[in-house]
C-alpha cells in the first residue's frame, strides 16, 4: 500500500496493485455553486491528471471534493465509487460505472474492499462518506476522512495502520467548525492506534 498526497484534498492510493484517485481537484479552479465571487481557490502549482487510474474514490459531493472540472477531465469509463450525493454528481457528468456506498456498506474490489462510514455533515440531515480500505493480502488498513467527523462505532473498526485527517481545526462564522482536527486526530489516535496519521485539507 502506499500513498500519496497530491494537492489539498487529492490523493492517490495504491492498493493491491490498482490505483485509486481520490476527492480529485486537480484541474482548473475551485468554487462551490460558481459563486467565485465568495470564494475561489487556486492551485499554485497545478498537477498533471495521474495515469492509468483503476478507480476514482469520492468523499462528498461538494465541489472540493467532488470537483467538476477535474471529473471531467478523466476518463468517464473509470469506475467512481463514492457517497450517494457524490455518485449522483458523477452520474450527471457522465460517467458509466457509478456505485453509490450507504453508510455501512461493504465493497469488495479486486485485491481490496472498502467500507463506507458516516463522515462530514453537510446541512442539518445529510452525513457524508468516510472509508476503511483494506488491502487483502497484506491486511493493511486505511481511514480516510478528510474534515475530522466520525462516529464513535468507529473504533470497532480498530486497529487501523494508516489514517488520513485533518490535523488543525477550522471554524466559520456562523457556520460552526468545518473541519475538527486536534480533538478530532487525538481520538482516531486513541481508537484506532494507527501506525501512521497523515494531514489531509491542508490541515
Amino acid at each position: 500500500m502506499y500513498v500519496t498526497w497530491l494537492d489539498s484534498n487529492s490523493w492517490l492510493w495504491e492498493v493491491a496493485g490498482q490505483s485509486i484517485l481520490v476527492d480529485p481537484w486537480l484541474v482548473g479552479a475551485l468554487a462551490f455553486g460558481n459563486a467565485k465571487w465568495f470564494f475561489r481557490g487556486e492551485h499554485p502549482s497545478p498537477r498533471p491528471l495521474p495515469e492509468n487510474i483503476n478507480a476514482i474514490l469520492l468523499s462528498q459531493g461538494l465541489e472540493d471534493h467532488a470537483h467538476p472540472e477535474t471529473l471531467q477531465a478523466l476518463d468517464k469509463s473509470i469506475p467512481v465509487i463514492g457517497s450517494p450525493n457524490a455518485a449522483k454528481v458523477a452520474r450527471q457528468l457522465g460517467f458509466t460505472d457509478v456505485v453509490g456506498m450507504d453508510h455501512g456498506k461493504v465493497l469488495t474490489r479486486e485485491g481490496w474492499t472498502l467500507k463506507a462510514v458516516p463522515g462530514s455533515p453537510i446541512g442539518p440531515t445529510l452525513l457524508e462518506n468516510g472509508y476503511v480500505v483494506t488491502e487483502q493480502t497484506s491486511g493493511l488498513k486505511l481511514f480516510y476522512e478528510p474534515h475530522g467527523f466520525h462516529k464513535a462505532d468507529l473504533r470497532a473498526e480498530g486497529p487501523i495502520d494508516v489514517v488520513i485527517t485533518p490535523m488543525v481545526d477550522i471554524t466559520l462564522p456562523l457556520m460552526g467548525p468545518i473541519i475538527r482536527g486536534h480533538k478530532s486526530a487525538q481520538e482516531l489516535a486513541d481508537w484506532l492506534q494507527p501506525q501512521v496519521m497523515l494531514p489531509t485539507a491542508n490541515a
